[in-house]
């Protein structure tokens, strides 16, 4: 999927070489799932399992400007590939 400005991926790799990865997607319930299509996802690549870990706990912790009461709906999970 395209992105609307390069700025908000700093550090896109190609995917090809990157072994350790986060799958991001909706749960079914997710309302934004009506705009998407239901099988949406995309996953971030890492050369390395600590670096993916280190971002991972970064995307699951409570955004800094979130407000009160507001939970982000994603569902992140490890992949690693052979």
């Amino acid at each position: 999927m395209a992105i609307c400005h390069d700025h908000n991926l700093n550090n896109a790799t190609t995917g090809k070489t990157e072994r350790y990865g986060i799958r991001i997607t909706l749960p079914s319930t997710d309302p934004l799932n009506n705009l998407l299509d239901e099988n949406w996802e995309t996953i971030h690549w890492f050369e390395t399992e600590a670096e993916r870990d280190r971002v991972l706990a970064d995307m699951a912790a409570e955004h800094l400007y979130s407000r009160i009461g507001d939970r982000p709906s994603l569902v992140y999970e490890k992949v690693t590939r052979e």
